[in-house]
Order: structure tokens, then sequence, then C-alpha cells
């Protein structure tokens, strides 16, 4: 156990307020010992000399846990608790302050129990099910001694060539905001005292800010962007995460108009800090730091700390130039005393609110026990966030499957394949912990594990004319297509936006039977899927569903669950419609979505987008009535209640998703065409309706005027209603 005289060492009486203790500690503190906690490094060690002597001399802070630069990519041995306390025991036995070591992983949709993607998270629309999933992962994680997570990534991301579109929450900062604060409170708990609970990790909203602008959706590249869209857009869901009381944030590697945001001192220490009144910690990304030498800002590692430090990075990933320069940077008068003991302030208020010092190690650190395998608890939270992520977006009446029908062919290169069901950043979760969808299948029709023929039929998929050939003798192909984990993610960008190569022409033959094809998408980005619609009779997009795929899948197309699933980004036609989304504003010659074909901006094609934000079939059909208001005006300050009545006419239950959108006609800066304000999630029974109403208050049409302060006109605004951004229904307000 952990040194804990109080005597010896006063701030480890836990009796004392967090800040008089991190004063007391700060007291006795070297300068060396002040740049250790802001130094970060890989993979501590405590079979290694060197870490054991640095972690003695109390020289590092914390410990990243991953297997290089773009883990997400790189699969490790998985993080090892005994290495953990092996480390943390040095820090806290062996060092002269006894200061835990923060040990971080990346924890992006989950841990051992792996959950769809972010993006697939986001098809849900559901914030108690991101929280509910994100507490699972952070119970895990915890067991393992992991405190510190980096999630979630709440950059907007409308350009699908963008790899990193996976991590996100998609395109709307309002639905990015109000999911990425509920994953904070899934990890830390719904208020700041409940950080310290055994089973919670620190969260971090990254990467801030403009990432998902990076120019031709390159990772790593440079982002130009003005006032109004950092401010009306991007930094929008990061002031949601920090409301809802992220404990770090992460600055993202891309430069914001020429100034890299590791040192970007208006946007990390004016607006994060000044503004919003940030109080937390400031992580680098990995090797940021150091690369500013590589983005033409510093000569050398010593100026790039320099720059970072009085910017307002608190923490250097791994790069090491805190550790080499900062001491001699703070003698020398380069860097004030204060604004190191200000980062080193942040650092260790984090790890006394985390309850670091009272429960350093991991068997203290989790309600979870150490396990190896998921349980049927957190299956059950996988299977139904699986299942909210699946999004139907083509069905000619071939949904759902008849489990009646005579042979059905499963075919495609994920119909075995659970490591690749997993997605991208899934560093602890194992393959064979996915239910597969052969598996599922066989168990939905009653047939033994690993038989095929008579009723279903199992191929991969690899040679088209055995395929097309099988398919002639089943009354339903589902063919399993798109894209591998490996095509998305971190430095995975594309330059297409079509199925990987071969499977198109693997699904011409299937169309080319005649038979009902249906086309299951796994995907960490939207895609084009003209041809796919074309081709197949039903569509489904399924993103990579993590450990329950299978299962999700099956429950699914066989109607056991009514599909509920919205898209959380714009599919548009093309990467040459690239970029498409929600983000549009009104240009000074406008076209109206219904002459688009003849008149349209594009010469060779239509304009508008292959699949809208929000879009997503059930397996009945409702329709919406106009809206209504509660009154003409608001007045500023007040509100107004906007209802519309939605009808299931149809013969099966309807989980629909009814959306609100705003337009603001004239306003200081221009304003989207339409941007997503607020949803309701109801369920209809057949021949059902229901009205359902917005309370809207008139702060909701706040934006960022020409000066960057936020503003609320008087005047007219719309609204509109309906299931998804390419149809909707206005009704008029008046502020006044």
């Amino acid at each position: 156990m952990p040194a804990t005289d109080p005597t010896a060492r006063p701030w480890l009486d836990a009796a004392l307020p967090v800040d008089t203790r991190v004063e007391l500690l700060l007291a006795v503190m070297t300068t060396a010992e002040k740049v250790g906690q802001l130094h970060q490094v890989a993979n501590l060690d405590a079979d290694d000399p060197d870490d054991v002597a640095t972690l003695v001399a109390g020289g590092v802070g914390s410990s990243l846990y991953a297997s290089g630069a773009t883990a997400g990519n790189e699969r490790d041995p998985g993080v090892r608790r005994e290495a953990v306390d092996a480390a943390q025991r040095v820090a806290v036995e062996r060092s002269r302050l006894g200061i835990p070591v923060l040990v971080a992983r990346d924890v992006v949709h989950g841990h051992r129990t792996v959950f769809p993607i972010p993006l697939g998270l986001a098809a849900s629309f559901d914030d108690g099910l991101v929280e509910r999933a994100a507490a699972v992962a952070a119970g895990e994680a915890a067991a393992d001694g992991v405190r510190w997570t980096f999630a979630p990534m709440v950059d907007l991301s409308e350009d699908p060539r963008w790899g990193r579109v996976a991590e996100s929450f998609g395109e709307s900062p309002v639905l990015s905001g109000r999911l990425g604060a509920a994953f904070v409170r899934g990890l830390q708990g719904p208020s700041a005292d409940d950080l310290a609970d055994a089973g919670r990790l620190a969260g971090c909203a990254k990467h801030f800010v403009g990432y998902g602008l990076a120019a031709g959706g390159r990772d790593y590249d440079t982002v130009s962007v003005g006032e109004n869209t950092l401010r009306n857009l991007h930094l929008r869901p990061f002031r949601a995460a920090v409301d809802a009381g992220v404990a770090t944030v992460m600055a993202g590697f891309n430069d914001v108009d020429g100034t890299p945001m590791h040192a970007h001192p208006r946007l990390l220490r004016d607006v994060l800090r000044g503004e919003w009144g940030f109080d937390g910690v400031v992580v680098a990304d990995w090797l940021g730091v150091a690369q500013l030498v590589d983005q033409g800002v510093a000569a050398d590692a010593r100026e790039a700390a320099a720059l970072a430090i009085t910017s307002g990075v608190d923490v250097d990933m791994v790069s090491g130039a805190y550790a080499a320069h900062l001491e001699s940077l703070v003698d020398d008068g380069t860097v004030a005393t204060e604004v190191l003991d200000a980062s080193v302030r942040r650092v260790l208020r984090l790890k006394l609110r985390l309850g670091l010092f009272e429960r350093p190690y991991a068997a203290t650190s989790s309600p979870y026990p150490a396990t190896s395998e998921p349980t049927d608890a957190t299956r059950a939270v996988a299977l139904e966030a699986a299942r909210a992520a699946h999004v139907v977006v083509k069905n000619d009446g071939v949904l759902p499957l008849r489990a009646d029908a005579t042979s059905y062919l499963l075919t495609g290169p994920f119909v075995e394949e659970g490591e690749a069901l997993l997605g991208t950043w899934t560093l602890d979760g194992r393959g064979d912990d996915v239910v597969t969808p052969s598996a599922a299948f066989r168990h939905r029709l009653g047939i033994a594990d690993d038989a095929t023929g008579e009723r279903l039929w199992v191929d991969d998929g690899r040679f088209a004319d055995r395929v097309q050939q099988r398919a002639r003798r089943c009354d339903v192909t589902v063919a399993l297509v798109g894209e591998h984990p490996w095509r998305s993610g971190e430095a995975n960008s594309v330059t297409d936006l079509g199925l990987p190569p071969g499977q198109l022409d693997v699904l011409r033959a299937l169309a080319a039977v005649g038979r009902p094809l249906v086309v299951v998408v796994y995907t960490g980005r939207p895609l084009d899927l003209g041809a796919v619609l074309e081709l197949a009779d039903a569509v489904t997009v399924v993103w990579h569903p993590g450990l329950e795929a299978g299962n999700a899948l099956a429950s699914v197309l066989f109607g056991d669950v009514e599909p509920s699933g919205r898209l959380p980004v714009t599919f548009p036609r093309s990467v040459g419609h690239v970029p498409t989304s929600t983000h549009q504003r009104p240009t000074g010659r406008p076209i109206p979505a219904a002459h688009d074909r003849r008149e349209g901006r594009y010469l060779d094609d239509l304009t508008g987008p292959r699949l809208p934000f929000g879009f997503g079939l059930s397996y009945t059909s409702v329709t919406y009535a106009a809206p209504t208001v509660s009154a003409a005006t608001a007045p500023l300050g007040g509100s107004v209640s906007v209802r519309v009545e939605v009808r299931n006419t149809g013969d099966r239950p309807a989980p629909e998703l009814v959306q609100l959108w705003l337009r603001d006609p004239v306003a200081q800066v221009t304003r989207p065409v339409a941007e997503l304000l607020d949803w309701r999630r109801v369920t209809l029974p057949p021949g059902g309706s229901r009205v359902v109403e917005f309370d809207v208050g008139t702060d909701a049409f706040t934006y960022a005027g020409r000066d960057g302060t936020a503003r609320v006109d008087r005047g007219e605004v719309v609204l509109l209603t309906g299931p998804h951004a390419g149809d909707l229904t206005p009704v008029t307000v008046t502020v006044v």
C-alpha cells in the first residue's frame, strides 16, 4: 500500500480540500519534479531500469499505454493491470513525494466490451444509451488500472475522405455536443464529485479545434477556417463537453489558418479558459509539441516547448520536449514560473479529483472484476447499441426477412470475420468475442453450428462465379460488404468513396440472378452507395457494430426488433460532391431543390446528397402533418411550443425520430439553410398517431455574430419538422 503519513506528507490528508492539498504539494516540489508532472511517456515498464529511475526521481506524471502513434491501427497485447500496478508502485512507494502516475489509454468505444464505433453510436440519436455504453467502458478500463481516456472525439466531420469520421458523432453541432456530453457523463459520472468514484475515468474532448476540416480530408493537414465557422459550428460541441464537466481537452494536430493548435494562445487560453472557464488539463496529441518544428513555427524542440506551455498546453504527450527543456526555460526566465505552476496545479488537481492518491492501484479503481470476458450485462448494452446503429436506407419490401423462407445465402468478407466488425480504435476487444453474422443467422434459423447447405449457405464471396451459382439456388441473398476497419480511423484517408475493389463486381453478379438481394454495408465513413442502391432490393448501413454485430443484424433483418437508426452524416453522391453536409449556407444565387435537375450547380450530376442527414427507414410508413406553434410571436427570452402530429399508416410498430430544424432567414452573418435543433424518439403502434411537442426557448436561436459574441435577433425564424433533412415542413415564429 502507498505511504499515507499526513504528518510527513500533509497533502495525503484526504480530509483537506483538494486545492489545499495541491498547494501543500506544490510548495515542496522542485522545478524538475514540477516538469515531471507535465511529462507523459508511453508504456511505463517497471522492469526497465531507465523507467524506474525516472519514476523514482518524480520525472513522469502520466503514462499512455499504446502500440504507437496510430494505435487505432495497430493491435497490442492489451493493457495488463499487473504491469500498470508495478509501475504505479514505484511512483507511489519509492519517489520522494509519492505522487501517483496517471495511466491513460484510448478507450474510444469500449474496452473489453466493444460497442459500435462512435459514428454508429451517433446513429442511435440516444444520449442515454451513449452514456450507458461509456459507463461500461469506464468500469472495465478502470479495472485494468486505466484512469484517463482520450475520448470523446467531438470534431465535426463533413468530409468522408477523412478516416477519423469513424471516431466522431457526425456533422451536426447539436448532435455531437449532446452525445459528447453524454459520453463525458458516462465516463466521469453525472456530477463533478463522481470522478473520484471507483470505475470512473477522466474524459478528454478532442481534437481542439477544427481538425475535421483538414484540407482534402487528409489527416494532419492544414485548416483554413474563419471565426464564423469556428464559433457557429466547430467550437460548439467542445463547449458542450466543457459544460458537462470534461476533465481534459486535447489540442488538435492541425493549424487554424496558419497557427498550429499546440501554439494557439487565443483559442487555448482566451477562448477555452478565459471565455468558457475551463479549469482542467490541456494535453498535447502524440508528439504534437515537437511537431511544431515540422509545422514551421519553432526552430527546435526547446522553442517548441516554450511555445506550447505559454500557449496553454499543460501535458506533453511523449515528445519529451518539456522533459528535456522546460526546467532550463524556467531557470533562464523564458517561461515564467507562474506559467509552469499553473499547469502543474491542474495536473495535480486532476489526480486528486480522481482519488488517485487514495486508490492508486487497479484492484481498488473499479467495481468491475479483473476479467478477460465481457459479461451478459455488458453484452446486453452492446446489443442494444448495435441494433440502434442499424440504418435501413432502402427497402423494396424484402425486409423483414421471412424466417420460413426455403433457403438463404449469406455472403461477403464479413460473414465469419469477428475482428473486422469491431471497428477502428479497438485496443482491448477481441475478435473471438464477436458474435459473427454466420453464427447469429444459424442460431436464428435453428441450424447447428458450422452447418451449411439447405436452408443457409455461407460463402465468403471470394469467387463471384461460385457465389452467383449459389444465389440461384436460394430464395434470398444477404451480401455483407464494406470497409475493413483498417480503411478507416487515423491516417486512413481515401480518395475513392466507393466500395473496396471487387465488391461491386460481386454485387452485380448477384443482382443479375434476379432473386431478392439484401446488402449490408459495414463502414467507418459515408460511402458513395449509388450503384449499391440501384442493384439491391434492400440496403442497410450498420457501420462497425462491435461485439454483438451478428445478433444485432439477425434481429433487425428478421424483424425481431424494428430498425430505428438514422444517418448522423450526409452521404454524398460522389467524392466530387464533397463536402456535402447540413452546414450549407445560403448563396447569392440560390437554386431551389426542385430545380436541381435542370439548373443545379453541376453540369454532370445533381447537387443534392445521395442520402440526407437524419434519413432512415422503418418497416412501416409514417406521415407528418404540418407543424403548428403555440403562438405566432415569442418574446426575447421567452419560448414557444412547436407541435407536429405523426401517424403510423402501416401494420408494424414505428420507431420514429421526429426532428426539429431551424432556419434563420436574416441574421448578422449567414446562417445554415437548415440546422438540427432538437429531436424526439417516439414509438407509434400500428395505425396509431401522436402529437410530438418541442418547447423551444429563444436562446436556442443563439449564434455568434460578426464580433464573435453570442446574440439572439428579433425578427422571423423558421422552425421545420420532418423525418430527415431532405423532407422538412416549415412554420414561422417572430421573436419580438
